[in-house]
């Protein structure tokens, strides 16, 4: 057992000095305010939760930067799609595990503690299985297991290319499974999860685009009590899709063709009509949000203010991992809210409470029930995951309690990160993983590989 003595934390009944941790088998024993330091390990700074990341694709790093020319047509989504297509086409096993090693240690230096991988790169450049239908599974629980990130592992399920049935498309070969394949797949993703500590498993419909009612069915039934994630409403042009093969909206359909619950997560769900934001409220499913990825994209703006007020949950991801921030998430979450309204501090809910604390905690909340994990609090009984900021930080020094929180999101942002523990062990010190740099090499060969 080891014994720690935090300066500050933020516990779930709020800030509290000299707290000592008990930390056993990677998770919290004990939790005490002012406690002793004697036989106690102190870690100076402002102790925060570590934040989940609810969505991710981690070999969308190694193309970060390469859709950002202007095409000769108006650029959307569907032409970043493109280049997506093209640029996993020559991705090997060994890319895969390099580009998300590198993405989950930025993940960490970034202040995201858990991640939940949305997975849906599952064959070879010409479509075929690999030997091990869960290779590329295996190669995304072997970068959690190096660079100390915690792991919810969502092995995805894509057979169509459109709605309705829709044939796939070549750029798609590498996604494609059938009912009776993807479940083999999910089963040597368990195999895969069982080698990671504490990894967590769940399942994952790519978006109601990519199956049929049917397929759907099949492969929620997999899913017992775990996580279940699905793309949704992501693009206006979806929308239409869905209302052109289903006469409804595709939240709408969802929530009505579907047992929608706790364990669902819709990601993105920008494009909501009042009666859908209501609908994913009542269901306790969390929206899965990615501000910084949905602004990169022009997807649009999620209804915030209205699904708050509803009662809704949400967690923030980092998607396409064009910028890795969990500050940068939140924060541009609230900007754009802010931009939406005309407003400032929309997303506050009430006089003088903290944008920054408000959103930082909701966060915590959805994305530890969106992973499926004991996560997202410091208490007794949950993973040991720690985001320590630097207390002598000059956006920080000055200030105290929840200033702290709205200091680190909207100022300093991850420039104030010291240290990160998952599961009790110190992978970032200093601002640095603790592995930087032979993470950094082996991404560096591999994209000098890729882009030759």
């Amino acid at each position: 057992m080891r014994r720690f003595l935090l300066d500050h934390a933020l516990l779930p009944g709020g800030w509290a000095r000299n707290v000592g941790l008990a930390i056993e088998g990677g998770m919290i024993a004990a939790v005490e305010p002012d406690a002793s330091a004697e036989g106690r390990e102190r870690i100076a700074g402002i102790a925060l939760p570590g934040l989940p990341n609810l969505h991710s694709h981690t070999f969308q790093r190694g193309m970060a930067g390469l859709a950002e020319t202007r095409g000769p047509q108006g650029d959307s989504f569907w032409t970043w799609r493109q280049v997506m297509y093209r640029f996993l086409g020559s991705l090997t096993p060994d890319d895969v595990e390099a580009i998300a090693a590198f993405t989950m240690m930025e993940m960490l230096e970034g202040g995201f503690t858990a991640l939940a991988e949305f997975h849906y790169l599952h064959h070879d450049a010409e479509g075929r299985p690999y030997g091990d239908i869960a290779e590329l599974s295996g190669r995304i629980a072997a970068a959690a297991q190096d660079t100390g990130m915690g792991l919810t592992l969502l092995p995805v399920f894509y057979a169509q290319g459109g709605f309705g049935g829709a044939a796939p498309s070549e750029g798609q070969r590498r996604f494609i499974n059938d009912v009776g394949s993807y479940a083999r797949l999910v089963e040597g993703a368990r195999k895969a999860a069982a080698k990671v500590d504490d990894a967590v498993v769940g399942i994952a419909p790519h978006s109601l685009r990519a199956v049929t009612p049917e397929s759907l069915r099949d492969v929620v039934a997999m899913a017992g009590r775990g996580p279940i994630h699905i793309h949704i409403a992501e693009q206006v042009k979806e929308v239409e899709d869905c209302l052109a093969w289903s006469g409804q909206r595709p939240v709408a359909w969802l929530l009505d063709h579907a047992s929608v619950d706790q364990r669902w997560c819709l990601i993105h769900a920008t494009h909501l009509d009042a009666q859908e934001v209501k609908g994913i409220a009542a269901s306790g499913a969390v929206a899965g949000l990615c501000p910084i990825t949905e602004a990169n994209l022009g997807d649009g703006i999620f209804e915030g203010v209205s699904y708050l007020s509803a009662g809704g949950h949400f967690g923030v991801g980092s998607d396409s991992n064009i910028e890795i921030s969990a500050a940068g998430e939140l924060k541009q979450f609230e900007y754009s809210q802010r931009l939406k309204h005309r407003a400032r501090n929309v997303l506050a809910e009430r006089e003088g409470q903290s944008t920054g604390r408000s959103l930082y905690e909701k966060a915590l909340t959805g994305g530890a029930q969106a992973l499926g994990r004991r996560i997202g609090a410091i208490a007794e009984g949950n993973r040991a995951d720690l985001v320590v900021l630097d207390g002598d930080h000059p956006d920080l020094a000055a200030v105290s309690g929840d200033r702290w929180i709205d200091s680190y999101l909207f100022v300093a942002g991850k420039s104030a990160i010291d240290t990160v523990f998952v599961a009790g062990r110190a992978v970032v010190m200093s601002g640095r993983h603790v592995n930087r740099e032979a993470i950094r090499a082996r991404y560096a060969r591999a994209m000098a590989r890729i882009l030759a």
